[in-house]
């Protein structure tokens, strides 16, 4: 390809901000990422922001490179024959090659009265107004956290420590990624703190009313503040726009991040169903996701066959407050071992991590191409599931460039 090339990011969070930070590299390229709004989110402090130790907003100048243009507004439409995208604000943006970065954000709870009554808690502004709720709640207010993966076991932590009387309704098991010795040192961790753990069956939610929780089992809980941390869904804009996306709505991707229908789109981060066998939601996927869509990109731009997706996990961090967390360790092919770190070391790992993702955005931002971490081995597991599911090596999407 000669001449100069445009390249859209739709998205700026983790992968996108990785993604396009990686693009700048060659100087004939011009890239624009599309963001709704003008700051970054550190989505993995948005209990912080809540619990009110951190505001999880960071400045674009401090993690995006000086050549990406930021164009803040919402696409409406992706035209993938026309190569370009409809903004809301009723601008239109051509490229060359785009890069689907979306993200995720709170699921349809799908459980009477949890719209209307529960708290997600999945974007910045979802905090921002739980965190103005709970700081409105007398100081006795009983707080109902539902759903115990990370956030939920993040977010009943904080707001303890903070002195609330809070239950955390886990609708199954607590924690369902850590090995069973990870599970009981969290599960001490929240008896320290005094949070109401109720896991096991019955636990599920089926109603939530203004000021209360009802469970399968047939109790009932007082709840004057009731979050909702429980699953997550991704944006419709694929779907809208005519692109083949899995049942939840994530772009349909080959193993080189490339849509299924269309070469010149590659997508990235939680909005990526790479073979239908989509990778575990988490920051800790989204940078090394965005580093490979860029990669997919510029050896398509060079006139070369882009490799495949390749990731390695590390296992799952989690704060358990400010003086406590965890890190579990994981196979790398992402099944958690039996090793953790918890305690107030465990904190400390997990501040370590949370500044570490800022830096290394901000280092790829001013040393686009330094990042190498998308290129440590996942190993063969993942090609022997590929394998098992479809009987043969997924194919590359190939169509017209």
């Amino acid at each position: 390809m000669t001449g100069n090339t445009d390249v859209v990011v739709i998205g700026g969070g983790y992968s996108g901000v990785m993604a396009a930070n990686r693009l700048s590299l060659r100087d004939d390229v011009t890239v624009t990422l599309i963001n709704p709004r003008a700051t970054f989110v550190e989505r993995i402090r948005l209990h912080q922001l809540v619990g009110g130790s951190h505001e999880a907003v960071v400045d674009y100048r401090e993690v995006l490179a000086e050549r990406v243009r930021l164009v803040v507004d919402t696409v409406a439409r992706i035209d993938a024959a026309g190569r370009s995208v409809a903004l809301t604000g009723g601008d239109t943006v051509g490229y060359d090659y785009l890069v689907y970065a979306v993200g995720s954000g709170s699921a349809d709870p799908g459980v009477p009265g949890a719209a209307e009554f529960a708290y997600p808690l999945a974007s910045l502004e979802e905090a921002q107004r739980l965190r103005a709720v709970v700081d409105a709640a007398p100081a006795s207010a009983a707080v109902t956290v539902v759903g115990a993966g990370p956030t939920g076991i993040e977010t009943a932590a904080e707001l303890a420590e903070e002195g609330r009387a809070v239950t955390l309704v886990c609708g199954g098991v607590l924690g369902p990624y850590l090995h069973p010795r990870g599970r009981r040192s969290v599960a001490e961790r929240m008896a320290e703190l005094g949070v109401t753990v109720l896991d096991g069956p019955g636990t599920k939610v089926t109603a939530v009313t203004r000021h209360a929780v009802r469970l399968e089992d047939g109790r009932e809980l007082p709840s004057n503040v009731t979050v909702w941390t429980a699953g997550f869904g991704v944006p419709d804009l694929a779907a809208r726009s005519g692109l083949s996306t899995d049942s939840l709505g994530r772009l349909l991707t080959d193993e080189t991040l490339t849509s299924v229908d269309d070469a010149r789109i590659v997508a990235a981060g939680d909005s990526a169903a790479p073979s239908d066998l989509p990778l575990r939601m988490s920051c800790q996927a989204a940078m090394p996701l965005g580093a490979r869509a860029a990669d997919t990109v510029l050896s398509r731009m060079a006139g070369e066959q882009p490799q495949t997706l390749n990731q390695a996990f590390a296992g799952q961090c989690i704060s358990l407050g400010r003086r406590a967390g965890i890190f579990q360790f994981a196979h790398r092919h992402d099944v958690a071992l039996w090793f953790h770190i918890d305690g107030r070391p465990g904190a400390k790992l997990k501040e370590f991590v949370c500044k570490g993702i800022i830096k290394h955005l901000a280092d790829e931002a001013h040393k686009p191409g330094s990042y190498g971490l998308h290129r440590i081995s996942g190993g063969a597991k993942r090609r022997q599931l590929l394998e098992a599911r479809r009987g043969e090596a997924p194919a590359t999407a190939e169509s017209a460039a």
